[in-house]
């Protein structure tokens, strides 16, 4: 039986992990994040697919092509989760167990990173974490995943 798949799909300016600001979001590349992730669905008996894009309509593309082939997605929407109605409609379209991910805490950060759209689709939100937040979020899709499955 194949492992069911998880998509792991990260907005813009994460491809600049440790460049872009490293005191505000970590030493850690997306490269690194990847194999955490990895690592992570290895141990939990989980596929996953690892993208990142700048692109606002490919992550919804992304998104929408879940609802057929994964049973999960955790998301860092990047600046997208504060701006994008249609990233939020494509996920809940999806209807799909949603984890959304931020490596810094939005809460503690300027007014407007504190409203997150893409929360609405979310089974959970976890942030202020750095890259644990990803293997966090993973488990808890495992675990959703797992309670469905019963």
């Amino acid at each position: 039986m194949p492992l069911p798949l998880v998509a792991v799909l990260n907005g813009p300016n994460l491809n600049m992990l440790g460049s872009r600001e490293p005191t505000l979001y970590g030493a850690a590349t997306l490269d690194d994040l990847e194999a955490l992730c990895a690592d992570t669905a290895k141990a939990l008996e989980l596929a996953i697919d690892f993208r990142q894009t700048n692109h606002e309509g490919e992550l919804i593309t992304w998104v929408q092509e879940c609802r057929d082939r994964a049973r999960g997605i955790v998301i860092n929407p990047g600046g997208y989760g504060h701006t994008s109605v249609a990233l939020m409609d494509a996920l809940l379209a999806a209807e799909l167990p949603v984890v959304e991910v931020h490596l810094t805490n939005i809460h503690a950060r300027e007014e407007f990173r504190r409203h997150s759209l893409i929360s609405r689709a979310a089974n959970g939100v976890i942030c202020g974490l750095g890259i644990r937040g990803y293997g966090l979020a993973l488990t808890a899709i495992a675990e959703i995943i797992l309670d469905e499955d019963q």
